[in-house]
């Protein structure tokens, strides 16, 4: 079964080799290493372009954001199963895809798996500051302020072919609003494995100021709405709390 991995990226020359290595090292062979750049101004296309004989498919051109790159690549991709890896981050090891891909492999059944993750210093990614260990998704898995990260979400293409893309309407919580759409409004076979897939080097666009927490955190209450769903009057706080004990 093959597996695609898509990196979107735009000008980021510091660490997408990084991303780069990550993913053309991994021990499960049958990947297929989707590419997405916005028209880099620095030295990001330079960099992968030492490795465009590995890469199956690779595209350099405007956009219209993260969400909007990350569907262009959903649309390339050919695999039976779709991961998103961030150009900041990387694999906790090179058997990481071997691991996920056991399981879709033993289970014809089963569309939708996740793990865990951590996040890293930008200049040190052996130190962790942050540690996302999640949990097996149940009814009121969202409800309680959870949800999968999403770099640690892998899915088969039949998936995003039933439900959609990502929704350009939002701008810092569409991979929130389209894993609520996947696993609260579907009935999809989802597994968790309790394992550490991915480092994420802090500084995401969302933690980039209050003000874009605030903003995603808006967007986020909308998705429940936008999905004719209800959302629990304690969702933010919940979520909140979930967030800083990860810190401990």
């Amino acid at each position: 079964m093959k597996i695609s991995i898509i990196t979107v990226v735009y000008n980021n020359e510091r660490t997408i080799k990084d991303a780069l290595e990550s993913v053309l090292g991994q021990s499960y062979r049958d990947i297929e290493y989707v590419i997405i750049d916005g028209k880099s101004k620095d030295n990001t296309v330079t960099i992968i372009d030492e490795y465009t004989d590995k890469l199956g498919y690779f595209i350099s051109e405007k956009d219209n954001g993260l969400y909007d790159a990350m569907n262009k690549g959903i649309q390339a991709a050919t695999g039976d199963v779709i991961g998103i890896l961030n150009s900041d981050d990387l694999y906790q090891d090179f058997d990481v895809i071997a691991d996920v891909m056991e399981q879709f492999n033993n289970d014809s059944t089963l569309d939708i798996l996740y793990g865990n993750l951590v996040y890293v210093k930008s200049d040190d990614v052996n130190k962790i500051v942050r540690n996302w260990k999640c949990k097996p998704y149940y009814n009121r898995f969202f409800e309680n302020g959870n949800v999968p990260p999403h770099p640690a979400l892998f899915v088969k293409k039949s998936v995003y072919d039933k439900v959609g893309l990502f929704n350009l309407d939002y701008k810092l919580a569409a991979d929130y609003e389209l894993m609520l759409r996947m696993l609260k409004k579907h009935d999809f076979k989802i597994k968790y494995i309790d394992r550490l897939i991915v480092k994420m080097r802090l500084g995401g666009a969302t933690n980039q100021s209050y003000k874009n927490i605030i903003n995603q955190n808006k967007e986020i209450v909308r998705s429940w709405k936008d999905n004719s769903l209800k959302a629990p009057f304690y969702l933010m706080p919940v979520r909140i709390f979930k967030r800083l004990i990860q810190f401990i």
